[in-house]
């Protein structure tokens, strides 16, 4: 059943009541510290699902970890989440798994969410792992990174992962765009700042790129969100200076990844 654009503007009516959740002990524990926007638990913390948003904790330029993969961390998945279990019927736990690089446990999560990819420095090793990762059947969604040069910074890592594969731009009829909500109709979502500045672009990133990495089954194995920030989105979904059209494409988005990634 497609899902409707008033379902979404519902939801983000509701997202204020998230963000005023009683504190309690944050379960983003050791990685708190690298986290931009720490989110208190919620009541069910410990409650599983069925889908579980995982974060990919990497590496940035420089050996630094803190200033790219916790960009909007965790305030954007955990306000995310509340509209994957409103706006389907996938039992979504409420709060996110950290999944760094170097742990064997990455292998347990089909879904993998990376931020700020125009920072991220893989190593060689890493970069195997990744793409034994995908190649066993995970789904990889990259955002928030703009421009040519972090375009490039992306690239030279995303070729270690794939050195003989092509990145397409990813076209409306593809399944991905039709999964839940059909998204023929795209537009560059800006970050909060653009509450700010009116403007939609970052750098010289001025026109929204939806591409990917395709599998020899022409399965998605990696959605490239470039020019884009869905994760700021996302977090400032419960600010009414955010424009909802906005944030509504962004949840459209991120559910359609998701359940893309588990169906096929």
């Amino acid at each position: 059943m497609r899902a409707s654009r008033k379902a979404v503007a519902v939801v983000l009516a509701v997202v204020s009541a998230v963000a005023g959740l009683a504190f309690q002990q944050r379960r983003s524990g050791n990685y708190e510290w690298e986290m931009q926007n720490p989110a208190v638990d919620p009541p069910d913390k410990d409650e599983p699902g069925e889908f579980s948003f995982a974060r990919l904790r990497y590496r940035s330029e420089g050996g630094r970890r803190r200033s790219s993969w916790g960009t909007d961390a965790n305030k954007a998945e955990r306000v995310f989440v509340q509209g994957v279990r409103r706006l389907t019927r996938v039992h979504a736990r409420s709060v996110e798994e950290i999944v760094d690089v170097e742990d064997d446990g990455m292998f347990n999560w089909p879904w993998l969410y990376a931020v700020e990819v125009g920072h991220w420095s893989l190593s060689d090793s890493h970069a195997k792992r990744l793409r034994a990762y995908l190649d066993k059947g995970g789904f990889l969604m990259v955002d928030d990174f703009h421009g040519t040069y972090e375009w490039a910074v992306f690239l030279d890592s995303l070729r270690k992962i794939f050195p003989n594969r092509t990145i397409i731009d990813l076209e409306s009829p593809n399944q991905l765009f039709h999964v839940i909500y059909d998204l023929d109709q795209r537009f560059q979502v800006p970050g909060r700042r653009y509450i700010y500045s009116g403007e939609t672009y970052e750098r010289d990133g001025y026109e929204a790129k939806w591409r990917a990495v395709l599998d020899d089954q022409n399965r998605v194995q990696v959605l490239i969100c470039h020019n884009m920030d869905l994760g700021d989105a996302w977090e400032w979904a419960d600010d009414p200076r955010y424009p909802e059209n906005f944030a509504s494409l962004a949840y459209r988005i991120g559910i359609n990844g998701l359940v893309y990634s588990m169906t096929h």
